[in-house]
Formats: C-alpha cells, structure tokens, sequence
C-alpha cells in the first residue's frame, strides 16, 4: 500500500470488466464517437472510449439508470476498474448516451462479427420471438379519441366559465381598488385547464392525421376501383376518421397500448432473432405494432444483410404465421417450422390438421408440423429465444425502458442485446 494502487489490480485478473474494457478498447471501432470531437479546444473531460466501456459494462451488470450507474462509479471496484478510478456524474453519462445513441446502436453488429469470428454463430437454427416492454410512461396517461371528443367541449365550455368569471372579477377589482391593475392576468386553475385543452386538441390532431395517413395507405394498396364494381358496406365512420377507441399517451406518444398475458401495458414490442449453437441474437428491432406477423421479414433481412447469408431453418410461433410469411420463407429457400395456431379444447390433431383452401402454405405448414409430433424442430423456439428474454427481463432486470420515443427506445433496446452478446461472448474466451 506504499504504492499508488493499480486499476488492474482492483479486480482478479479474468474479470468481466477486464474483458469489457479491452474489447471496447482493441476491437470496436468507434470512430463514428470519436469524430464528433474534433477540436481540442473544449474537448470532452472523460474519454469516450471510457464512456462507452462504462456504458456496456453497465448494461451487462443490469444497470441501466444513469442515476445508478454514478453511484456504482463510486462504490464498486469493478466499476472503477472500468473507469480508471474516474467518476463521472449521472447528467454526463445521460447526455453521453443520448448524444451517441445512433453510434452505440451500430455497436451491435461490430460485438455480433466478433462473436461469429469465435465460433458462436452457426446459423443452423435461428429462432424469432417479441415480447412486450414497458414503456416510460403509465397506461393510466392515456386518452381514448372518443374521451377526447366528449371532454373538449366540457373543457371549453368550463375555460369559458371560468374567463368571463375572472372578468367579472377584474371589473369589480378595478371599480374598487382603481385601474392600475393590468386586469388581464389569469389565475393558475384557468392556465392549468387551457393548457390541458390543448394537450387534447393537439393529441386529437395527431390521432386524425394518423388515421388519415392509414387511409391513404390504404387506398393506395388497394388500387383504383374496376367501373362496374359494386360498393362496399356503409361505414360506421368517415373514411380517415380514428376509431373511438384509438389511444394517444400524454407521457411517451409513440408507446401504444399493448395485450399481453397479465393483462394491458404502455409499451413497445422488442424483437429479436437468436441463434440455436450459444443463444446470440442474431438480429433486432423494435416497434410499435403489438402483432408479430409484420416482424419475420425485417429480422431476416437484418440476419442477411449481417452475415450475407439466410439461416437455414427457423422457428417462431403462431404470431409470424401467415400466407404471405409462409410463402417468402419457402423462395427464400429456409425450412421453416412456424406455429400455425393453439389446438382447440376438444379438438383432434386431425380435425386440426385439415386443409384450408385459400391458405395452401399454413396448410402444408400445419401437416408438416402433426407429422413430426414432439420431433418436430418447432420445439427448440421454448429452448433458444425464450431463456433469452427471461435472462434479459429477470435475471439482468430490464423491464422497463428509460428513454422516450421510438428513435431513443430502439437504441436503448440495441444496447441491451449488445450486451447479451457480450456477456455470451465473454464466456466463451473464458
């Protein structure tokens, strides 16, 4: 102890923050970070390389709040080890993840190409599943389009109440007390209900030019109408009119109402592609649609444009299952085992298994299925992609995002699968 103490020795010498540290350090490229410091002048007082250690080390250890992260800078040896003994405070560390948050995401593929260069990525069996993360934002901050049509104008009618009353005050107030008063100041409760009338009229504008937009969408996909064809069905409402029941979310506007098992939550739907051979993420995104059947392409494209190649079999559950998905698996050349629906109470394997017309692919997928029975490949998804999602929710403790927004969600999602990755690949040189 005569001797200035060594970061090194903080921590035995196979420690996770080692290997963090080194491979941030001698492996990813983080120019993308680095270039955006160009002058001397006013350079940052933490090295970014740090930063970034800091921030996937962080995330491998299930600490996500920036808030923690400072503390831990101060009370944790591993931490430091990571650091070098620096400790910076929690607005720095915030402001350094939202700043790079687009170069962190692409931080993804660099620790994925290192993992496929160990030997970790076979691409033999990729398995695709979502699940369902809360937002930073509470369900309870959500309003109904047809809440909102009936509480505008009682919100109106009150805020004009309440003005010609303050009126009434101020001429009573100046025929008493004189006319120095300004006479237009408003009192608090006014201000509070005016501005959430316009809270509810801007949200109301959002939700009628989303539902616009999928209108137009709409029509365009369907094409022009043949001469001669006969109309459709009345509609309930105008044509780009939201339905009464469409949710907009003061707190985070782009988080949606999403189901899942124990009932509704605020949130965004995190996807991901894992690997059979070691459990690696191979792809992921995120989005805001609740339904998986959109999902399958995108993951695969993402698989393709990593490695420049598809994998050669997956599995998925019944959310992916559709004519269409079925259909580009099968000129995609992939064997494919993808759910096609829960067996019924009640209900025999070949009353289950009979043919569907209209939907020859869910048919041939439905057969292919019964026939293996319990061999079937379709059992591995349980054993690859759920563990991953338990270990990210449970184990690591991320359940909820910290950051706002599609952009900002989709970064911080990215991170977190970075850091799976690293910790899977960690492993594997220990």
């Amino acid at each position: 102890m005569l001797f200035p103490p060594s970061v090194l020795d903080l921590v035995p010498p196979g420690h996770l923050a080692h290997f963090v540290r080194d491979t941030v350090l001698e492996d990813l490229n983080l120019s993308a970070i680095l270039d955006t410091y160009a002058e001397e002048r006013g350079y940052p007082p933490y090295h970014p390389v740090m930063m970034t250690a800091l921030l996937l080390y962080s995330y491998c250890q299930g600490l996500y709040s920036s808030r923690r992260m400072a503390r831990a800078c101060e009370e944790r040896v591993d931490l430091m080890a990571v650091t070098g003994m620096q400790h910076p405070d929690f607005r720095t560390i915030n402001t350094f993840r939202q700043r790079h948050l687009a170069a962190l995401q692409g931080l993804f593929v660099q620790v994925l190409q290192l993992c496929q260069r160990a030997g970790l990525v076979t691409l033999g069996h990729v398995a695709l599943d979502g699940t369902k993360i809360q937002a930073n934002a509470s369900k309870h901050k959500a309003m109904s389009y047809g809440r909102m049509q009936k509480a505008e104008p009682e919100l109106q009618a009150e805020v004009a109440r309440w003005l010609k009353t303050a009126e009434a005050v101020d001429a009573r107030e100046d025929a008493e007390f004189g006319p120095e008063r300004r006479g237009d100041e408003l009192p608090s409760w006014v201000a509070n209900k005016q501005e959430r009338l316009q809270r509810i009229r801007a949200a109301k504008a959002a939700l009628e030019a989303e539902a616009q937009a999928a209108e137009v969408a709409k029509r365009a996909a369907a094409g022009p109408r043949p001469p001669g064809a006969k109309r459709g069905p009345k509609f309930k409402r105008p044509p780009g009119t939201p339905s009464d029941k469409a949710q907009y979310n003061f707190t985070d506007p782009e988080s949606r109402l999403m189901k899942r098992g124990d009932g509704f939550l605020q949130g965004y739907n995190a996807q991901a592609a894992v690997d059979s051979a070691h459990q690696i993420i191979v792809a992921q995104h995120l989005t805001t649609n609740a339904s998986d059947v959109h999902e399958l392409l995108p993951l695969l494209d993402a698989v393709k444009g990593t490695f420049g190649r598809q994998p050669t079999e997956i599995s998925a559950d019944a959310g992916y299952c559709s004519e269409s998905n079925l259909q580009a698996l099968r000129r995609r050349r992939i064997r494919g085992y993808v759910a096609t629906g829960r067996q019924k109470h009640g209900q025999s394997a070949a009353t289950q298994a009979q043919a569907t017309p209209d939907r020859p692919a869910v048919t041939a997928m439905r057969v292919r299925l019964q026939r293996a029975g319990r061999r079937s490949r379709y059992r591995l998804r349980k054993q690859i992609v759920e563990p991953v999602f338990g270990v990210i929710k449970h184990a690591r403790h991320f359940r909820q995002f910290l950051l706002r927004g599609v952009r900002q969600v989709t970064g911080e999602w990215s991170l977190v699968a970075t850091a799976h990755n690293l910790l899977k690949l960690a492993t594997a040189r220990t």
